[in-house]
């Protein structure tokens, strides 16, 4: 029953990160359509761009290390996918910042 319980929860926790990667994902190419249009009317996008990318590698390396398990490998490629999350977070400051008091 325990097993029947934790596939469940795997598989819903698997349509969430998939609902996420294509809604998030569909934003991100918007937002930068119409940002690469017009880019001086559009500046204040960059900095939301990378946020949501940022956002989208911490969900997707938070659900790769709960399914990593004792993998080491698995695990490391995980820490690699928050490591670039964040780095997209600093990006995301550093943009705004250069942006609005620039």
């Amino acid at each position: 029953m325990h097993m029947q319980e934790r596939g469940r929860s795997l598989r819903n926790a698997s349509m969430i990160v998939d609902f996420i990667h294509i809604g998030v994902g569909i934003l991100i190419v918007v937002l930068a359509v119409v940002s690469f249009l017009n880019p001086e009317d559009h500046m204040l996008l960059f900095p939301l761009i990378f946020f949501l990318a940022g956002v989208l590698n911490l969900v997707n390396g938070i659900y790769k290390i709960r399914l990593s398990g004792r993998g080491k490998k698995k695990k490391a490629a995980a820490t690699a996918v928050l490591l670039f999350g964040v780095l997209l977070f600093v990006l995301t400051a550093v943009s705004a910042v250069s942006i609005w008091w620039g």
